[in-house]
């Protein structure tokens, strides 16, 4: 009996001293969980001269090797001044932006004062858990300066749009809420980081989303060098080839599996590879359904996309394709994606936007900045020739769309005080490719008037000379400190400092 009540006594003390290294094991943790302030001063699309007011926003971070801070790059985006401050310090720390990628919104800070590192242990990377796995998610959301630490569990892992810039990256789910000012925050299994908790699913109760493991290394390796070069596209577009008839037409067997290919980018590597018609077979050995995906893991399936994500830019992906029936076998060298295929450029950050003031009138570029400058309901409230061009590819001829945006009153504008959300096509009968090209044919008009037009054949006629000579009282009259942006071109930015 005194020996079984001594081996019950020694495994009590296991317990206690295990219970006891669990607790200090995870007070280490939460001195490595950071709550971040940002001042954020986003540019005033509609007045692309001006800043909107300032707002004071928080989020979430982790300490990670290399003195540096991971968080999301939604928390930082467009930030004039940031602040971080360790669990349970009151002293806040100035930190900047090392590196930042908005597609996989996740962004990397440093704070210059290295006794901010003191007594933090960096949080390493995991892997990605099974699906019915739990997880923690550490982070202050608003409300309170306390840490909060939430459990759930994994449920899904899939491509999903990232809300931040619209991209289409492979995500995690979990049953536990993200609210504001959790963004940021690491999600934790087996006291490491398998995540960064980025946005919450506003139509089910309880619903977050978190940036895996895979999309976090590509951008730590992506960053070693400090040029962002995101993540790389395939250079084809491609839709489900799930269709009996569809299988014959493309010329493989009812029983064989791809995606067709519909569009090849001409400036891309792959226009050397693939034509409109082949039938996408393999990407880097994984199969690729009828439906577009690959088993990524074990009885989890995901977008094709998710072999492609895992090269960098220059990597040389190995396909196998079908054509006319017969099966071939390639390497494309990824190239880096530009910032839209579309005609309407996808939102961007952390960049003043461009504009072009003749006349009076304020020309600007249509991109998704000013589409959403609407507010939450963009969808309908935007113009819908804006809308519409969003589902249009752009081409060399016709990289962007040129805006009238609105017409700052004065007498060379007469007649035209209302005009506004137009989209021009043509300047004095040359058609505009992009906005840089449209400034310059206007800079350099020697006619005696410049005239404007649109696809359906509206015009808009200013005098030159008198543009020129009432653009110092238009500018004083409205309070714009510059004609244009600067940098829009180099000859007039010298010419205006």
């Amino acid at each position: 009996m005194k020996k079984f009540f001594a081996f019950a006594t020694f495994l009590l003390l296991l317990c206690t001293q295990s219970a006891a290294a669990d607790s200090r094991e995870h007070e280490r943790l939460k001195r490595s969980i950071v709550k971040i302030y940002t001042t954020a001063a986003a540019p005033d699309y509609f007045n692309p001269w001006a800043l909107l007011n300032a707002k004071q926003l928080s989020g979430s971070g982790a300490v990670i090797k290399g003195k540096r801070i991971l968080t999301n790059a939604h928390v930082v985006a467009n930030g004039s001044f940031i602040q971080v401050q360790r669990h349970g310090d009151a002293q806040k720390f100035r930190a900047q932006v090392q590196f930042i990628s908005h597609d996989a919104d996740l962004a990397l800070l440093t704070v210059d004062d290295n006794s901010f590192f003191e007594d933090t242990h960096p949080l390493t990377l995991g892997e990605l858990p099974d699906l019915q796995e739990e997880v923690t998610v550490y982070g202050y959301p608003i409300g309170g300066k306390s840490l909060s630490i939430t459990r759930g569990v994994l449920s899904r892992v899939e491509h999903q749009y990232y809300a931040h810039a619209e991209s289409y990256l492979m995500a995690g789910q979990i049953d536990a809420a993200i609210n504001p000012g959790n963004s940021g925050g690491p999600v934790i299994s087996n006291g490491r980081i398998v995540g960064v908790a980025m946005q919450a699913n506003h139509g089910a109760e309880n619903l977050g989303y978190f940036v895996p493991p895979s999309v976090i290394r590509h951008v730590l390796e992506d960053a070693k060098d400090g040029v962002h070069q995101g993540f790389p596209e395939l250079g084809a577009v491609t839709q489900s080839l799930e269709s009996p008839a569809m299988k014959k037409a493309a010329g493989i067997g009812e029983n064989q599996e791809g995606a067709l290919i519909v569009k090849v980018f001409s400036d891309t590597p792959a226009a050397d590879v693939f034509k409109p018609g082949d039938v996408l077979l393999e990407v880097d050995g994984y199969p690729v359904a009828a439906d577009r995906t690959v088993e990524w893991r074990e009885n989890q399936r995901t977008n094709y996309h998710y072999v492609v994500d895992q090269y960098h830019v220059g990597d040389k992906l190995p396909v196998r394709f079908a054509r006319d029936g017969k099966v071939h076998s390639a390497e494309i060298t990824l190239a880096a994606a530009p910032p839209s295929r579309s005609l309407v450029v996808r939102e961007q950050f952390d960049q003043r936007p461009r504009y072009y003031i003749y006349g009076g009138v304020v020309f600007v570029p249509l991109n998704m900045n000013l589409i959403k400058r609407w507010g939450n309901n963009w969808h309908t409230k935007a113009p819908i020739d804006y809308l519409y061009a969003r589902n249009q590819w752009n081409s060399e001829e016709r990289r962007e769309l040129v805006v009238a945006l609105k017409v700052l009153p004065a007498d060379v504008n007469l007649g035209y005080h209302d005009w506004k959300n137009w989209i021009i096509d043509s300047v004095n009968g040359h058609r505009i490719s992009d906005f840089d090209e449209f400034a310059q044919l206007m800079e350099n008009n020697t006619e005696p008037f410049v005239e404007l037009r649109d696809q359906s054949g509206y015009r808009m006629v200013l005098d030159a000379l008198a543009a020129r000579e009432q653009e110092p009282l238009i500018l004083q009259t409205y309070q714009i400190p510059h004609r244009h942006s600067q940098g829009l071109f180099s000859t007039l930015a010298n010419k205006d400092e």
